[in-house]
């Protein structure tokens, strides 16, 4: 069984988690790596169906995800978060609660999400159709020291995932 370790990728909605998220599992998976990807909206409705965006709301979701990225991870799986989990302080308590913990800041200009917009959130926030909008009207707290660093606006998915990959290699995780 291979070595577990979680990559928690944060970073404002549209910046480019999913996608990066889903190279990741492929790239691990070709080197034979049990992977399970937590991605943000699947992962809210199986765990937290009836939270809602407040803080409160959010943190308690943010646990739950790295509870269960805990227990994957202990059993040698490559755990792929993708989560904007905008506070720092819920993402340094992921980080003390799972070991081999690989913090990445998915780096996106908020104009350039708010052009991307993939899901229309920005578009209703901007209209007042949607509160606590991450980046609007709620803040997103930057990683202060993430372990990687990876600008989807200036970078091709392929070079972010290689980005990463370098880090894992590096910690001896793959």
């Amino acid at each position: 069984m291979g070595k577990g370790f979680t990559v928690w990728l944060t970073g404002l909605p549209g910046a480019g988690k999913t996608t990066t998220a889903r190279g990741l599992e492929h790239a691990l998976k070709t080197k034979g790596l049990r992977v399970e990807v937590l991605d943000g909206d699947e992962i809210r409705k199986a765990l937290s169906p009836e939270a809602g965006f407040s803080r409160e709301d959010r943190e308690r979701h943010i646990r739950r995800v790295a509870h269960v990225s805990k227990l994957l991870a202990r059993n040698g799986v490559a755990v792929i978060v993708s989560l904007v989990s905008p506070y720092r302080s819920v993402r340094e308590h992921a980080r003390r609660e799972i070991r081999n913990f690989v913090e990445v800041w998915v780096k996106c200009p908020l104009e350039t999400c708010i052009q991307r917009d993939p899901k229309g959130l920005y578009k209703k926030a901007l209209a007042g159709e949607l509160e606590n909008m991450t980046g609007i009207q709620d803040p997103y707290e930057e990683p202060l020291n993430p372990e990687v660093v990876v600008d989807t606006e200036a970078e091709p998915p392929e070079a972010c995932v290689e980005k990463i990959l370098n880090k894992l290699r590096e910690l001896d995780y793959c």
